[in-house]
C-alpha cells in the first residue's frame, strides 16, 4: 500500500484526538457521529460537487477530527474543497494559534487519489467547535475522460495513513473525532457513509405518440352501411359535407354517417377522408363509367 504523507499544521499535529491513540483517551458512551458523502452523476468531462455531511454530533461538539475521502484517480480529479456552513467561520480569530494553521484545512493528492480533511482548534470555548447537523465541507471535482460511461466510482471514507504522532512509527487506523475534557482526550465513535459519482449522459425518454387505428372499409363505397352501393350513399356523403352537425360522424340525425361508413365512402385515393371526390366517384361507378371503386 502506499504511504499517504499528509501535512498536518502545527494545531492538528498536538490536538489529542488526532493521534489519542498513544494517550488512552476516553471512550464517549453511546456517543456516535455520523459522517456521510453524498452521490452525484456527471457527464465524461463534466464538473461534479458533492456534499460531506456530519450528523449526531453530542451536545460537548467536536474539538477536533480528521479523515479521508479516496477515489479512483484515473476517473475523477478533486478541484478544490471549499468548508461547509458547519464550520464557524470566526473560529480562525478566536484561535490564536489559527495564524500558523488555518483550522479547517484539507489536502488534495491527485497522483494517489484521496482528499486529507482535518478540523481542530486549541480553543477551550465550545462554542467555536462543530456543532449541530450540516455540511462539514463540499468537494468539487471533475469527470476525466478516461473514466467510463454507466460506472459508478465510489467515494470513500478512510482514516487518514499517518503516524499517530510525530515520531511513533505507528500507522493510523481510525478516524479521529473528539474533544478534551478537563485535561484528559474523550474519543467520539464515527459511522461512515459513503458517497459516488456515477458516469454517464442523462437518459431521455422518448414518448411515442399513441394513435388510434379508425375501421377499416366493409365494402367499398357502401356509406349508409346498408349492405349495398347505390345513390343513397352518395346522398349520404353529400349530406356529411353539407351539414356535419346533422349527418355527420356525432350528427344529430338518426341516419347519420358513421366511422365506418367514412370509412367504407372513402373511395377516391387522391385525397384522404370523405370528400366531394368519394362521392363523384360512386357516381361514376353507377354509371359503368370505371369498372370498379
Amino acid at each position: 500500500m502506499k504511504t499517504k504523507k499528509v501535512v498536518v499544521g502545527a494545531i492538528a499535529a498536538t490536538m489529542l484526538s488526532l493521534s489519542v491513540c498513544s494517550l488512552a483517551p476516553v471512550a464517549a458512551a453511546g456517543e456516535t457521529v455520523q459522517i456521510s458523502v453524498g452521490k452525484t452523476s456527471a457527464e465524461v468531462g463534466s464538473k461534479f460537487s458533492v456534499d460531506v455531511s456530519l450528523a449526531d454530533i453530542p451536545s460537548s461538539g467536536i474539538q477536533a477530527l480528521d479523515f479521508a475521502i479516496s477515489y479512483d484517480s484515473s476517473a475523477l480529479t478533486i478541484d478544490s474543497v471549499e468548508a461547509g456552513a458547519l464550520i464557524n467561520k470566526g473560529v480562525d480569530k478566536a484561535d490564536l494559534s489559527a495564524s500558523l494553521s488555518p483550522c479547517f484545512e484539507s489536502a488534495i493528492n491527485k497522483s494517489e487519489g484521496y482528499v486529507s480533511l482535518i478540523w481542530s482548534t486549541a480553543t477551550d470555548d465550545a462554542s467555536y467547535w462543530l456543532k449541530g447537523n450540516g455540511v462539514y465541507c463540499t468537494i468539487n471535482g471533475t469527470v476525466a475522460s478516461g473514466a467510463k460511461n454507466g460506472t459508478t466510482y465510489d467515494l470513500k471514507i478512510t482514516p487518514i495513513e499517518r503516524e499517530t504522532f510525530y515520531g511513533s512509527k505507528k500507522s493510523n487506523a481510525t478516524i479521529g473525532c473528539g474533544y478534551e475534557s478537563n485535561g484528559k482526550p474523550v474519543k467520539l465513535e464515527v459511522k461512515t457513509s459513503n458517497g459516488a459519482v456515477s458516469v454517464g449522459a442523462p437518459v431521455t425518454t422518448t414518448t411515442t405518440p399513441v394513435t388510434t387505428q379508425g375501421p377499416t372499409a366493409t365494402v367499398r363505397g357502401d356509406a349508409n352501411c346498408d349492405g349495398e352501393v347505390d345513390m343513397s350513399d352518395i346522398v349520404l356523403i353529400m349530406q356529411s359535407l353539407a351539414n356535419p352537425n346533422k349527418y355527420g360522424v356525432n350528427g344529430s340525425d338518426a341516419h347519420h354517417i358513421t366511422a365506418q361508413g367514412e370509412a367504407n365512402g372513402d373511395v377516391d385515393s387522391s385525397s384522404k377522408g370523405i370528400t366531394n371526390g368519394d362521392a363523384a366517384k360512386i357516381q361514376k361507378w353507377l354509371l359503368k363509367s370505371i369498372s370498379e371503386l
